[in-house]
């Protein structure tokens, strides 16, 4: 059912990995500006955006072996969906409890409605899989650029929160250290 698929799932697989890296070389280098603020916007971005990456990886790793027969692949794909489904609503319940004041449309859009739609997608394309149907391969494809994209937005609004932070507290030890002279 998948073959002919392998390069987009290899090239899924591999960004996948390379962008968890690159998301831990981020959180390394703000590592010194912690505070309470940054561990509940850790909480709320940072975790969902390495899930999103993670569950990318995992997905294309499951598609690239020779299975036996569609049903455990099918299976495996339809859990992983399900259970990011009930995942990504839990973080737009915390989204909505937590007031998050500086989100806008696009925000909401990248960090609750786009990975909603990536596990939809998912969970289609499984039941897809598991009934041979032409369609599931697309489904999944779906499912990995949405959560691809849906990271890669999230990666992207916490590197310009680590850029914020870090130049405000540079742009604080400048002016005490011009107080000082």
């Amino acid at each position: 059912m998948f073959h002919g698929w392998e390069d987009f799932f290899i090239v899924g697989a591999t960004a996948g990995a390379t962008l968890i890296g690159l998301l831990f070389v981020a959180i390394t280098l703000s590592a010194g500006s912690s505070t309470p603020q940054g561990l509940n916007a850790t909480r709320t971005f940072v975790t969902p955006t390495l899930i999103r990456f993670s569950t990318v990886l995992f997905e294309c790793m499951a598609l690239l072996p020779p299975w036996p027969s569609a049903w455990p692949v099918g299976i495996i794909l339809g859990l992983l969906g399900l259970s990011d489904l009930i995942y990504q609503t839990q973080i737009v319940l915390k989204l909505r409890k937590d007031h998050i004041g500086t989100l806008d449309r696009a925000d909401w859009t990248f960090f609750s409605v786009v990975p909603i739609l990536g596990a939809a997608s998912l969970i289609a394309g499984a039941g897809g899989v598991i009934a041979e149907k032409p369609f599931a391969p697309y489904a999944v494809a779906g499912a990995i650029t949405l959560l691809l994209l849906a990271g890669i937005y999230g990666a992207w609004a916490i590197t310009l929160w680590i850029a914020r932070s870090l130049d405000s507290r540079t742009g604080a030890r400048a002016a005490t250290d011009d107080r000082k002279d």
